[in-house]
């Protein structure tokens, strides 16, 4: 593929960062205008109740089912080792640290832990629960979804390709997308359940109750200390900074990392912390962390000066550590001087810890929760999907198309589109290229395949036209793929790159589009947290360069699609009615196929969240009257389905 003509590579970067700011300068109008503590509760309410509105929904509370499997004796502490259940049938894993000879019930600490394959076995974070136990804390840490002895796809056949950790949170927060749910509300749920075992233990005073973790833990600490209020103090390390650093760095955040809907609520990361001012936080950092230092001085500054508005300053501080990213014993120490400050308990430090093997810690019989009868993640979201089609009513076109335009964020309200004549490419054939500005800075490339003699400096458009969607790159496909260049034989062809495809590729994606964080998921995880779908605003340049085309003269469009392009062109079909027919090669059965299955290689950027509750593939294809031929479906690793499917008739 020539991408040698590709001048946009941070057009929707660009974009992103242009929205980020401006909500950013309204929110620093806000903060500057609150001048008394009754304003400032007034703020910390509305920051509240935008974050309460992302994670959602809540399930009910059920029996944890807890049960203590074995003890390991120290002199300092005892380490219990817990399972419970967070929800019915899903097995949690725990170690609880308890110091010796306790005369009265004891403040405690809930541990978050961080992407450590080990999960609660890691070093540093037995490290911070050791250090605790021996300043009189009772420590409980659980470990996360896919780490530690909760590895959700042991036995699935797709270990390997789904991988642990951040890969493993990410699929399974796509697939969570399609329901209406938020992955980190799935973590943060977890860690409320480990709290209710945790203050329903004897030894623990519910009044003194402190919450910390390091890296993904920091995320789950941020997370719980705004939506979770019986916590007294907090210390969230290695990740607070702000959504715009992460953006311009252009870093990705993990799925759990991207709460829906709170960066277009005016929010930005230290408003998580805001939201229980004016309780004690102390914010921990690292000096060489990838998480922007300056973001977090920005944070800090602004929970501070919030907390000096309600008369609290003295219960927010700052500790930078001297090293690169990680839970380094610098920053331990500061948490548990911190947490022995605000427990009204003396200091103590310890410089050495004990690192016990992983193993040991096991509280299952062999190291594995799935092997224990717990039900793997996928198996509980393929049964919440099932469900929800159950109960899901049939909605009439109309409706159905209500419904999408707000799931994908659309407007019925667009103006024809400015395009700008582009250098012809002369090869084989001459391609005609033309910038469409379908939204502010942002332009999808439309090209037209000519044939000889041509004009390429001039849009001219036929009554009845054809106007083809890629899976990834117009340029690509057309010469590469045998159905697309089939499209060829009877010119002119429209092709269309919609943004952040084929000439808006990010540099990086040239060589691995499908990476598991590339520039594309972070497009998508930033529109979720804008409250701007991607995938509808890439339905969006499609449906403006329909206007476009219908303007300069088109009657009939007959819209063609290939793989993500398919999705696109089925989408974009419902809301045009300039298109007359829609063929598509490579598209998914449904959306409810890829739920029930433990991997999914479709990227990110082509999940609806919420779109279950309302409406499937099949329904928008029902929705159309006949006008759509399916030639080839993919399955859920975007591969055709063996199954022959007559090309003639409609689906």
């Amino acid at each position: 593929m020539d991408m040698t003509r590709n001048g946009y590579q941070h057009m929707v970067l660009d974009d992103y960062v242009d929205r980020v700011r401006r909500i950013r300068r309204q929110r620093r109008a806000r903060l500057e205008a609150i001048e008394t503590p009754e304003q400032a509760s007034a703020y910390r309410q509305r920051v509240s109740d935008a974050i309460n509105r992302a994670f959602l929904p809540r399930p009910s509370k059920t029996p944890l089912n807890a049960r203590v499997t074995g003890v390991i004796g120290r002199s300092a502490f005892r380490i219990e080792k817990i399972t419970f259940e967070s929800r019915p049938g899903c097995l949690v894993t725990a170690n609880l640290y308890l110091p010796r000879n306790l005369q009265e019930p004891a403040p405690c600490v809930l541990g978050t832990c961080g992407h450590s394959e080990p999960g609660k076995a890691c070093d540093l974070y037995q490290g911070f629960c050791q250090r605790l136990a021996h300043a009189g804390f009772v420590v409980l840490i659980y470990d996360p979804f896919s780490q530690g002895e909760r590895d959700q796809y042991r036995n699935s056949g797709v270990r390997e390709q789904v991988g642990w950790g951040t890969r493993a949170h990410n699929m399974m927060g796509k697939q969570l997308e399609l329901l209406g749910e938020f992955f980190g509300f799935w973590r943060a749920w977890d860690g409320i359940r480990a709290l209710d075992y945790l203050l329903g233990r004897p030894e623990v005073d519910p009044t003194r109750v402190g919450l910390t973790g390091n890296s993904g833990g920091g995320t789950m600490t941020t997370w719980l200390w705004a939506v979770e209020d019986r916590f007294t103090m907090a210390a969230p390390s290695c990740f607070v900074t702000t959504f715009l650093h992460n953006l311009e760095n252009e870093l990705p955040a993990d799925a759990e990392q991207c709460p829906p809907g709170v960066i277009g609520a005016g929010l930005e990361m230290a408003d998580f912390l805001i939201a229980s001012a004016p309780k004690p936080v102390l914010l921990l950092g690292q000096t060489y962390d990838y998480f922007d230092r300056r973001g977090l001085r920005e944070a800090y500054e602004d929970v501070r000066a919030f907390y000096e508005l309600l008369n609290a300053s003295d219960a927010a501080d700052l500790f930078i550590g001297p090293q690169g990213h990680g839970y380094s014993i610098h920053n331990q120490q500061a948490m548990v001087e911190f947490f022995c400050k605000h427990a009204e308990v003396p200091v103590v430090q310890v410089d050495e810890v004990e690192e016990l093997p992983e193993e040991e810690l096991f509280a299952t019989p062999n190291g594995q929760v799935v092997d224990a009868g717990a039900m793997p993640i996928y198996e509980m979201i393929a049964s919440q999907a099932r469900e929800l089609e159950s109960q899901r009513e049939p909605l009439d076109g109309e409706a159905l198309r209500g419904r999408l335009r707000q799931l994908l964020s659309l407007s019925d309200q667009r103006l024809i589109p400015h395009y700008r004549v582009l250098r012809p490419v002369r090869g084989e054939e001459v391609i005609a290229r033309f910038a469409v500005e379908t939204e502010g800075p942002i332009r999808a490339i439309l090209r037209k395949v000519l044939a000889a003699p041509v004009h390429p400096f001039t849009l001219d458009v036929d009554s009845e036209i054809r106007l083809y969607l890629p899976h990834v790159s117009a340029e690509a496909d057309l010469a590469e793929d045998e159905w697309a260049g089939s499209l060829k034989e009877d010119l002119p062809l429209y092709a269309l790159d919609v943004r952040g495809l084929g000439e808006s590729l990010p540099e990086e994606e040239r060589d691995g589009f499908f990476q598991p964080y590339g520039m594309d998921y972070m497009f998508h995880a930033y529109g979720l947290m804008l409250g701007r779908s991607y995938l509808g605003r890439r339905v969006h340049d499609v449906l403006s360069v329909i206007d476009l085309l219908a303007h300069e003269g088109a009657e009939q469009i007959h819209l063609y699609g290939r793989g993500q392009g398919a999705i696109l062109a089925l989408l974009a079909a419902l809301f045009h009615d300039q298109v007359a027919s829609v063929t598509l090669q490579g598209v998914p059965n449904s959306f409810l196929e890829w739920t029930q299955t433990p991997l999914v290689a479709w990227p990110a950027a082509n999940f609806i969240r919420g779109i279950l509750q309302v409406c499937d593939l099949p329904d928008c294809i029902r929705a159309l009257n006949g006008k759509v031929e399916v030639i080839e479906r993919w399955g859920a690793t975007m591969e055709p389905i063996l199954e022959s499917l007559p090309r003639e008739g409609h689906s």
